[in-house]
């Protein structure tokens, strides 16, 4: 993953409720040297993690209703930090992703089945 991290710190994880998001980051977190226990933001909106790429800003948006309330908890603040990050349920802060960022699509084919596919946001 690090060679992901030169094209940007910024990975959007998409997939419908349940397919593993949180999951897959918690893998991702602990390869990285993360001791941290992984718990999903849903209610805090933003956990942070150390790792050996330094600092991991985990978000779900997933309750945000609008832009306002991303401005509002300081959304941009972490988007232009020089920390990595992992976002999940990003289709509302879009407007706000000026920058290159990856999208990590993850597709429930069956019960214990995944299919990951990675994009580049176009920019």
């Amino acid at each position: 993953m690090e060679p992901l991290l030169n094209f940007s710190k910024i990975i959007c994880f998409k997939g419908e409720m349940g397919a593993g998001k949180t999951t897959f980051i918690d893998q991702i977190l602990k390869e990285w040297g993360s001791l941290n226990a992984l718990s999903s933001p849903t209610f805090s909106i933003v956990n942070e993690y150390q790792c050996q790429f330094g600092t991991v800003y985990h978000m779900d948006l997933f309750r945000i209703k609008n832009l306002e309330e991303l401005l509002h908890f300081g959304f941009e603040e972490y988007l232009f930090s020089d920390a990595i990050c992992f976002i999940e349920w990003h289709e509302i802060a879009t407007p706000l992703l000026t920058m290159p960022y990856y999208i990590f699509e993850i597709e429930k084919k069956e019960e214990w089945t995944r299919q990951l596919n990675i994009s580049k946001n176009g920019i």
